[in-house]
C-alpha cells in the first residue's frame, strides 16, 4: 500500500475531519476554475467581486450539506453505496446554488459552466473517497480468511455487512436454498445455491461457513446441520433468535454450532405461568450459581424479573463470568433486578442464613454439588460433606429464615444408586423429606435429570475432545441409550415444579 494512504488511514478522526473539509474546499474551487477553463479555452480571465461571491456562496452549501448528510462523520475505509448517492446529491445542490448565485450576483459566469462543473466536481469529491475506500478494501481483503456464509435473509446480510466492516473475516459468497435469491447481489458479494458449494470451495478456499438462518424450526435445523456436517468444512453459527433479544448474543457474533442443534427433537416449551410464579418480583438465591446448571438457571430467573437474584458460588472466576454475563444481560434488558454475587461455601450455616437474612429470600434453589461420578469416588468424605451436609445447611437456613420454597436439583443416579455421588444425592434427598415432614413453613422440592447436553458433567464435552483429538470417540457400552435434555430445558424443569409443589 502507498505510505499516503497509510498516513491517512492511520490519522486521527479530527485531523481526517479537518483534512476532508479543506480537500473538499479546494475540490469545489478547482472545480469551478476547470470548468470556466474548459468553457472559455483559456486560463486568462478575470475574477471580480460578483465571481467571488458565487464561488463563497457555492462553497457554503457544498460543505454544509456534506456536513449535514453526515459525509465528515462517516469512515471513508467503510464507505457504501448511501454515501456515494449523498456525494450526488451535495454536488446537484452546489450546482444549483452556482448557477442561482450567479444569477442573483450577475456574474460573468456561462450558463453551461454550472453543468460542465457538475462533472469535475463529481470526480473530484466523490473520486478521491471511493479510491480510498478500494485501495483499503483490497489491501485489507487479503489479510482476512474467506468464509462463507449461509443465508442470505436479513441475519445473513446483517453478518456480511459486519465482517466486511471487521478486521479478520472477509465473505465471499452467500448460501441460500431458495432459488429466487441466486444470482442477487448483496454489498457486492453474490448468492448461489447449495448445490454450487464444491465449484465455489475450490475457487475461493473459505476457512469456515457460517450458518445465518434464525427463521426456522428445531427440526428443519437438524436436517440442515446433518446436510452441512458432509461438507468438508467448519460450520460455525450466529445465536438464536431467542439469545438475541435475551441480550445473550448478537445478530453478529460467531460461536460453534450448540449442542442443541443435535438434539433431534424441538426444545420442550416451558409453562410461562409456572416459570414466574415463585421468580416475579421476588427474592431468589441460586447456590452453584456459577455452575452450568446454576449459571443458566440464573440465566432463566433473570429474565422473569425478580426482585433481587442472590448469586451463591465457592469458585471466585466461575462467580465472577456469571455476575459480568448477568450484568450485560441485565443492562441489555433495562432490567431493574438487584443482582448479589456471593462467595462462600454450602457447607457454612451460619453464612447461608446472614446471607437469606439480608436479602429476605423467599425462594431457594439448591444447584451445588460435586456431581462428578469419579472425583467423588476418589474424595468419598468430601463428596459426602458437600452433597450431604451442604443441603442440610442450606436447607435448616431456608427454614431458620423463613424462606417460601427450597428446590433441590438432584440426578437420576440417586435411584437405586451405584456409586458414592448417586448414594450422596439419595441421602441429601433423604433429608429434605425428613425436613419437611417436621415443618410446614418452607415448601422443599426435588428435581431429578439425567444427561445435560453441554453441561460440565455431560459427555458431550468429552465427545468433542476426543472427536478434535482424531478419536477414538468411546462409550461406556455399545447396546447404551442416553437420554439428552438442553441445559435451558434443565433450568425450566428445575424452576417449574417448585410452583406446583
Amino acid at each position: 500500500m502507498f505510505t499516503p494512504i497509510q498516513l491517512l488511514l492511520n490519522a486521527s478522526r479530527r485531523n481526517k475531519r479537518l483534512i476532508s473539509i479543506f480537500y473538499d474546499i479546494f475540490a469545489v474551487v478547482a472545480s469551478l476554475y476547470l470548468a470556466i477553463v474548459f468553457r472559455l479555452g483559456t486560463t486568462e480571465f478575470a475574477i471580480g467581486f460578483d465571481e467571488f461571491a458565487s464561488l463563497v456562496v457555492t462553497l457554503a452549501v457544498t460543505i454544509i450539506s456534506f456536513a449535514k448528510l453526515g459525509m465528515y462523520r462517516a469512515v471513508l475505509r467503510y464507505m457504501m453505496l448511501p454515501a456515494v448517492g449523498y456525494i450526488f446529491f451535495s454536488v446537484l445542490l452546489s450546482t444549483l446554488t452556482l448557477a442561482l448565485s450567479g444569477f442573483f450576483f450577475h456574474s460573468f459566469i456561462p450558463r453551461s459552466v454550472p453543468f460542465i462543473y457538475a462533472g469535475f466536481a463529481i470526480l473530484t469529491l466523490g473520486g478521491p473517497r471511493i479510491f480510498i475506500r478500494t485501495i483499503y478494501y483490497h489491501y485489507y481483503r487479503r489479510q482476512k480468511s474467506n468464509v462463507f456464509i449461509y443465508g442470505a435473509g436479513s441475519t445473513g446480510r446483517d453478518l456480511a455487512y459486519a465482517l466486511i466492516q471487521g478486521d479478520e473475516y472477509h465473505p465471499v459468497a452467500l448460501l441460500d436454498d431458495d432459488r429466487s435469491k441466486s444470482g442477487q447481489i448483496m454489498f457486492g458479494i453474490k448468492v448461489y445455491h447449495p448445490s454450487e458449494f464444491e465449484q465455489l470451495q475450490s475457487l475461493y478456499q473459505p476457512v469456515k461457513l457460517l450458518l445465518a438462518i434464525n427463521n426456522i424450526n428445531k427440526g428443519q435445523r437438524l436436517r440442515l446441520v446433518e446436510k452441512l456436517s458432509n461438507w468438508p468444512i467448519e460450520v460455525q453459527s450466529v445465536p438464536s433468535v431467542e439469545d438475541i433479544a435475551a441480550g445473550r448474543g448478537s445478530a453478529t457474533e460467531i460461536k460453534d454450532l450448540a449442542v442443541g442443534d443435535l438434539l433431534g427433537r424441538a426444545p420442550v416449551d416451558p409453562d410461562t405461568e409456572l416459570m414466574s410464579q415463585n421468580i416475579t418480583g421476588k427474592n431468589v438465591m441460586v447456590t452453584g450459581a456459577g455452575g452450568s446448571i446454576g449459571s443458566e438457571l440464573c440465566r432463566q430467573i433473570l429474565a422473569h424479573k425478580p426482585a433481587t437474584l442472590l448469586l451463591f458460588e465457592l469458585n471466585e472466576y466461575n462467580l465472577y463470568k456469571i455476575d459480568q454475563e448477568l450484568n450485560g444481560i441485565k443492562a441489555k434488558l433495562q432490567s431493574e433486578t438487584k443482582l448479589v454475587a456471593a462467595l462462600g461455601s454450602v457447607q457454612k450455616e451460619n453464612r447461608l442464613t446472614k446471607l437469606m437474612t439480608a436479602h429476605r429470600i423467599q425462594t431457594v434453589y439448591h444447584a451445588a454439588a460435586y456431581k462428578h461420578v469419579p472425583l467423588v469416588e476418589g474424595n468419598i468424605v468430601e463428596g459426602i460433606r458437600n452433597n450431604v451436609f451442604g443441603t442440610f445447611a442450606c436447607a435448616n437456613a431456608a427454614i431458620e429464615t423463613g424462606v417460601e420454597n427450597f428446590t433441590l436439583i438432584s440426578t437420576d443416579k440417586a435411584v437405586r444408586p451405584t456409586n458414592i455421588m448417586g448414594a450422596s444425592k439419595r441421602l441429601a434427598e433423604l433429608v429434605l423429606q425428613a425436613l419437611a415432614d417436621k415443618q410446614s413453613s418452607t415448601v422443599f422440592t426435588m428435581v431429578r435429570f439425567g444427561n445435560v447436553l453441554g453441561s460440565s458433567g455431560s459427555v458431550v464435552p468429552l465427545f468433542k475432545k476426543q472427536i478434535r483429538s482424531g478419536g477414538p470417540v468411546t462409550v461406556t457400552h455399545p447396546d447404551i441409550i442416553r437420554y439428552f435434555m438442553l441445559i435451558p430445558e434443565a433450568a425450566q424443569l428445575v424452576i417449574q415444579p417448585s410452583f406446583r409443589s
